[in-house]
């Protein structure tokens, strides 16, 4: 076999139908939009029309709400913040930021902060700067020695 021998399967291409051609191509005229009316014209869209009843869309209720306001935190807990450190992403003696965080590879944007949950355990004497930290985390840290500075002042609303 030979590169200039290769070819398809027969069969395999097949030949795009041109329409509107004229009418002993089978396709002329109408052009397979069968005839009048709107939806042989170009450029329409009837999507959720039901010939005049009210459609579904438009039937049911609308339903809840979107807060503008929400805060979205990237959430880390304690024991991966131990595993990064024990595995060198993390300084120990530099303070852990969102910054230093998204360069380790523990949170991958930025969002409006970083909340630390006291999942797991730390051993590492670690200073924090942080948006935001439950009780737990905030007390796992403090055992091991670190200390942490919230940067945004948590309120009940965003803890719920």
């Amino acid at each position: 076999m030979k590169l200039n021998e290769l070819s398809d399967n027969p069969g395999s291409i097949k030949e795009r139908i041109r329409v509107g051609r004229g009418i002993g191509s089978g396709k002329g005229k109408t052009g397979g939009r069968g005839v009048k009316g709107q939806k042989a014209r170009t450029g329409v869209a009837i999507k959720g029309f039901e010939g005049g009843q009210m459609p579904l869309h438009r039937r049911l209720p609308k339903r809840g709400f979107h807060n503008p306001f929400t805060i979205h935190y990237n959430e880390v807990n304690v024991g991966r913040i131990q595993q990064a450190v024990d595995a060198g992403k993390l300084d120990a003696k530099s303070p852990v930021t969102l910054d230093a965080l998204i360069a380790a590879g523990l949170v991958s944007k930025p969002r409006d902060g970083v909340k630390i949950l006291g999942q797991g355990e730390i051993k590492a004497k670690l200073t924090f700067e942080v948006a935001a930290a439950s009780k737990s985390a905030v007390a796992a840290i403090q055992n091991a020695g670190g200390s942490i500075k919230l940067l945004v002042a948590e309120t009940s609303a965003a803890s719920a």
